[in-house]
């Protein structure tokens, strides 16, 4: 496995190998279910799919619960599919923890950033301010948008005001101060998207 799905619990500050202070994000991973296993012969591409966050079954759609059974009488709330080079030896109900990471290692965290309504330009794409003199009508305008005689139009994919956030976000490259196997919990340095309880996705990274 190169993946496994978790939650944001929250950030907090840890001391690292090397004795510094560093702020961590909190994240809970796992433990997931194998709920398939996808073959070339079978679906043209190897993967496995994950369960994540238990729920009951009688929760469930009867298609969802019917796709679940096949794998365990179990319900989930988040599924999820990593692609993986081979599935040799991954079977159907098989129990993914945290045994894949080690202190130090470098991984690659996605999830859903935080909502944050309509803003302007200054917010969503870090404008200027106008001059906030006396007499000044532009403070946080974005100023003019169209063109002249030609093209006199507004050209696709002006920055300008609307809705923020809740994109998939990607963090590259960031440390694991700590592992906590007996809570499930990875300690990483720096920043993840989303807000607490946020899903997020775990990889493994080669860089």
């Amino acid at each position: 496995m190169n993946g496994i799905i978790g939650k944001k619990i929250g950030m907090t500050s840890a001391f690292s190998p090397d004795g510094r202070l560093v702020p961590v994000t909190v994240v809970q991973v796992g433990p997931c279910v194998v709920t398939q296993v996808k073959t070339i012969e079978k679906d043209g591409y190897t993967a496995v799919q994950l369960g994540f966050d238990e729920k009951p079954v009688e929760s469930l759609s009867k298609p969802v619960a019917g796709h679940l059974k096949k794998a365990c009488d179990k319900g989930f709330k988040v599924l999820k599919e990593f692609r993986t080079p081979t599935v040799d030896g991954v079977e159907p109900g098989a129990t993914v923890n945290l045994d894949m990471f080690a202190i130090g290692e470098k991984v690659t965290v996605s999830g859903t950033s935080k909502g944050r309504g309509f803003q302007g330009t200054i917010k969503r794409h870090g404008f200027s301010r106008g001059p906030e003199t006396h007499g000044n009508r532009n403070h946080r305008k974005p100023g003019s948008i169209g063109n002249s005689a030609w093209p006199a139009k507004v050209i696709k994919g002006k920055r300008m005001p609307g809705h923020m956030g809740v994109d998939r976000e990607t963090v590259k490259n960031l440390t694991i101060v700590d592992i906590k196997h007996k809570d499930n919990l990875l300690l990483l340095r720096g920043a993840v998207p989303g807000p607490k309880t946020g899903i997020l996705e775990v990889h493994k990274t080669d860089k």
